[in-house]
């Protein structure tokens, strides 16, 4: 969500601060703003709106100075105003803060403030951290802020400067994250690393309840509630936290020649799939392998259940998931939102591992329920894309994506890399139960081969463009598929609510008449997903209840059957052909054209189709 990059060093910070945001403007915000400093003067500079907005006021009312803290804000306390936009500041203008997350207990220690006659400028939660930073500043910005951390009940990343203290840079960190970013006689302060690309690839990532403290020649990590030193400083050389190296390059997070950045990922899914599978499938035992499950077979074999938990897209992956894991694994699977879980008590059998899947790492609700599942005793593995991040530290194993950056809000190249490790996942548990030799090489078969299958579904381009230009001024979409092809209708009527703002809905075909049926007229276009399996026939009279309430079809189906082909250009008002997948890898191939049908609509509605209306890339807060 809201986006943080902060600077020290012997450059200007103002064009650092810029980049940095430019690079965070993918998450998704209202306002940004930046505080720079120049010895005991205290630079200020916000607007609502987008970066482009301060970038304008920069260019009238520049920021000096080579220390400095920025922000894009995702408004969560008050309406997005100049006002309310970070940094915030106190203590007479001397101590500037900007802040993720959300503090819960604000509303008391606003009153409290408020007693010891502070007037607030802001509607902010953020602004009650810089006044009660301001007066316990007695010259050490660090115990300052030290001191006002168990203060605040919630979840914060927080960067703090102070221009009575101008040489320092402050950071902390519980529940949303923070990295720093260490250079060459300069360091960075960032909320995803991706905003330190071109900056450096050298980064530390925070702990909860840690604290950083950032001078032009060094760094140190803290122990927020002891002050302990856990990292490099000029006095003492204790041990380090781990340097990590961003694998992605300054390149990875442009558009290229492409108009969008999701355009640009959807056409990227080939790659990243074949980046999924590298080094991943092996001949020799017929199977898939994974570096970093750390639960060995006997723990694997007696697992008894699988609960998968996720949000968004990812918890479509999840259903695709289960779907897999139940042919193939034939071990019992349930799927949970993250956010309903982590508040649950559900009977949970000691032999069920929780798999938490992410595109981010750092989202909210399912790093929540991955730690109370933790706390019950049970294993956790986790699906994510981003190395370093919390819930890739956090789970007791897992398998990174190698999907790349992705910078579009609306998920797509994840999702397709979150199904393809779940069916790779899928294989390695069947090959250990019951799954014979012949069967695993033909899965290794199939999925080598799904690259290409993807690289020939994106030629449908053209023809979904023709559909979305037919369809663009509808109100109401309906999205119907059965078995694996029920969460990839999900996952597409999710890319046209995000990007579109038409409303949709994703349903199991043959549940489409009991209820979402009542939709159907002429201006309601239904998408059907056509198996290729057992139920064909059940779609296809499905498919027939809509055409006869006048509602229009468009039908995406797989190529190389003449007869499926003639009966659905004699039904259906528009068709757009897949290539031939095996059931189980369906979903990957036919979500293309879904994604396809999403950019168009929303590029011809005029929506901004990287960074929907009040929607971000990472959802950090509960």
């Amino acid at each position: 969500m809201c986006g943080i990059i902060g600077y020290i060093g012997q450059r200007e910070a103002e064009p650092i601060l810029v980049e940095g945001l430019r690079r965070l403007e993918y998450r998704g915000y209202d306002s940004a703003g930046l505080a720079t400093l120049t010895g005991a003067q205290l630079h200020l500079r916000k607007r609502a709106g987008r970066l482009a907005n301060l970038m304008m006021l920069l260019h009238d009312r520049p920021a000096p100075g080579c220390v400095g803290i920025s922000h894009t804000r995702w408004a969560t306390h008050g309406p997005a105003s100049d006002r309310n936009a970070h940094p915030h500041v106190a203590g007479d203008g001397t101590v500037a803060v900007v802040h993720n997350g959300v503090i819960e207990n604000y509303a008391a220690l606003k009153r409290q403030l408020q007693a010891d006659g502070v007037a607030f400028a802001s509607d902010t939660d953020t602004e009650v951290i810089a006044w009660l930073i301001a007066q316990r500043f007695q010259g050490d910005l660090a115990d300052a802020v030290r001191q006002v951390l168990p203060l605040l009940k919630g979840t914060y990343g927080l960067a703090v400067v102070s221009s009575r203290q101008p040489d320092v840079l402050i950071g902390a960190r519980l529940g949303s994250p923070l990295v720093v970013g260490i250079g060459q006689d300069e360091y960075f302060l960032a909320s995803d690393p991706a905003a330190l690309l071109g900056s450096t690839r050298k980064v530390v990532y925070l702990q909860d309840r840690q604290l950083c403290v950032l001078r032009g020649d060094r760094w140190q990590v803290l122990d927020a509630a002891a002050g302990k030193s856990a990292a490099n400083s000029a006095d003492v050389d204790p041990p380090q936290p781990p340097i990590h190296q961003i694998e992605w390059a300054p390149g990875d997070t442009d558009k290229g020649d492409f108009e969008h950045h999701m355009l640009k990922e959807i056409y990227e899914q080939p790659e990243a799939l074949e980046n999924a599978m590298r080094g991943r499938l092996a001949d020799a035992d017929a199977s898939a392998h994974f570096g970093g499950l750390n639960l060995n077979a006997r723990q694997l074999r007696r697992a008894e259940r699988f609960v998968f938990t996720a949000c968004g897209t990812s918890w479509h992956a999840a259903l695709v998931g289960e779907y897999l894991f139940e042919e193939l694994a034939r071990i019992p699977v349930e799927v949970e939102y993250a956010s309903e879980f982590r508040y649950r008590n559900a009977p949970m059998d000691r032999n069920t591992i929780v798999l938490a899947i992410t595109q981010s790492g750092e989202t909210a609700d399912t790093l929540a329920a991955l730690r109370e599942s933790q706390r019950k005793g049970h294993h956790t593995l986790a699906l994510c894309n981003v190395v370093g991040s919390t819930i890739a530290r956090e789970a007791d194993g897992g398998v990174y994506l190698h999907a790349g950056p992705e910078v579009g809000v609306a998920s797509t190249k994840a999702f397709s890399n979150q199904v393809c490790v779940l069916a790779m996942l899928a294989l390695y548990l069947g090959r250990m139960r019951h799954l014979s030799s012949i069967q695993g090489l033909q899965m290794l078969k199939e999925l080598r081969a799904l690259p290409h299958a993807v690289r020939r579904a994106l030629e449908c381009h053209e023809a979904v463009r023709c559909v979305a230009e037919k369809y663009q001024s509808v109100g109401n979409m309906l999205y119907l598929g059965r078995q694996y092809l029920f969460p990839a209708a999900l996952e597409g009527a999710l890319k046209l609510k995000e990007i579109s703002y038409i409303h949709a809905e994703g349903y199991p075909a043959a549940e489409m008449k009991h209820g979402p049926i009542a939709l159907v007229d002429e201006r309601t276009p239904s998408v059907f997903l056509i198996n290729n399996g057992g139920v064909v026939d059940k779609v296809l009279s499905n498919l027939e209840e809509i055409k006869a309430r006048g509602g229009p079809v468009i039908a995406i189906a797989a190529e190389g059957d003449e007869e499926l082909a003639q009966q659905l250009h004699d039904r259906a008002d528009d068709v757009i052909f897949v290539p031939q997948v095996p059931e189980y890898l369906q979903p990957i191939v036919s979500v293309i054209p879904l994604q396809l049908l999403a950019y168009h609509i929303a590029l011809a509605r005029g929506c901004d189709v990287d960074k929907p209306r009040n929607l971000a890339k990472s959802v950090t807060v509960e």
